[in-house]
């Protein structure tokens, strides 16, 4: 089977079709969609008007991204990291907080010894193994007192 030449060339798809291709991959923040669009050198204006007509639509929702990111990083790290994370990622506080508010049921002390025991299982033997645990937990975004009630935590029950 051969292909014909196409007499016109192939016209790139609209900004709309743009914004509902990227969507359907996955979540996306207006911050976020906005930095992606402006590198591609889309008008501002433009911009705004497409991702105010996907909110309207419900393709577009920063508290649905907020809790899709709060869900993707719960158990990996701490809340204070996820609460960076969404800061960074463009999102206002209040639809921060309101995404944050899932985590409020569980213990932080509980959560870190949890992803400790999945990654390490085992007490440190000397300070080198304990220091390597300890920036371990605190580059998830754990409090230094959480990291050491951890290591504190595991040493009791060796």
């Amino acid at each position: 089977m051969t292909r014909e030449p196409q007499d016109s060339p192939k016209q790139p798809p609209s900004l709309k079709a743009t914004v509902i291709r990227m969507l359907a991959r996955r979540e996306y923040g207006r911050a976020e969609l906005v930095q992606r669009l402006s590198q591609r050198g889309v008008a501002a204006d433009e911009i705004e008007s497409v991702l105010d007509e996907m909110t309207a639509l419900g393709f577009l929702s920063d508290a649905r991204y907020a809790e899709s990111l709060v869900r993707q990083k719960q158990g990996r790290y701490a809340k204070r990291a996820i609460a960076h994370t969404l800061k960074e990622r463009g999102l206002d506080r209040d639809t921060a907080e309101a995404a944050l508010s899932a985590l409020e049921t569980t213990d932080e002390t509980d959560e870190a010894l949890a992803l400790w025991r999945k990654r390490f299982g085992a007490p440190p033997q000397d300070e080198r193994e304990r220091h390597r645990q300890l920036r371990f937990l605190l580059s998830r975004g754990y409090s230094t007192g959480v990291a050491f009630k951890v290591l504190k935590i595991v040493r009791s029950e060796d």
